[in-house]
């Protein structure tokens, strides 16, 4: 297998790319260079939720080993990235109450980051076969395609337990 099909390698790979949007928003030198940062960061952290949340949660709220309360606490954390990101649509960009809720934004995204990366990637690693492992690699891919610049996504807050119960 390699590890460009492998769900877990992709959503790395998008966590890299968080990281890096992040510190291009500390290197933007006005409002224009904001907008254009964020706008691509905000809307690339709401299909990754939603992305996750319909392809890597579902396996591992069955099949993990503390799989439904890390995917209760996944589900918490993106509604807090999203109503970070929504929060900050209300705002003048560069502004001291839009810095507030990217900063939010950015602080959820990190803790939620380290979280997913120190345990619910290793448990869903621990009991995903290289098989499926692949095979949500190209479910990842095709979702990416089909949603295009978030084209028919929701991006709305879910309830974790509801979540839980719903795929469990």
């Amino acid at each position: 297998m390699s590890t460009v099909d492998d769900i877990t390698a992709l959503i790395l790979d998008d966590h890299a790319a968080f990281r890096r949007g992040f510190a291009r928003l500390d290197d933007a030198r006005d409002e224009q260079e904001l907008l254009a940062i964020w706008d691509a960061l905000a809307l690339h952290l709401d299909i990754h939720a939603e992305a996750e949340e319909a392809i890597l949660y579902p396996h591992l709220v069955k099949h993990g080993d503390d799989g439904e309360d890390e995917t209760a606490d996944a589900i918490g954390d993106h509604n807090k990235i999203r109503d970070a990101i929504a929060e900050s649509k209300l705002h003048p960009v560069g502004s001291k109450p839009w810095w507030e809720a990217v900063g939010t934004a950015r602080r959820e995204n990190s803790e939620h980051l380290a979280e997913e990366e120190d345990e619910a990637l290793p448990d869903f690693r621990r009991h995903a076969s290289t098989e499926l492992r692949a095979e949500l690699g190209q479910r990842w891919l095709t979702f990416y395609g089909e949603h295009k610049n978030g084209r028919n996504l929701p991006f709305r807050d879910k309830d974790p337990q509801g979540y839980v119960a719903d795929h469990r």
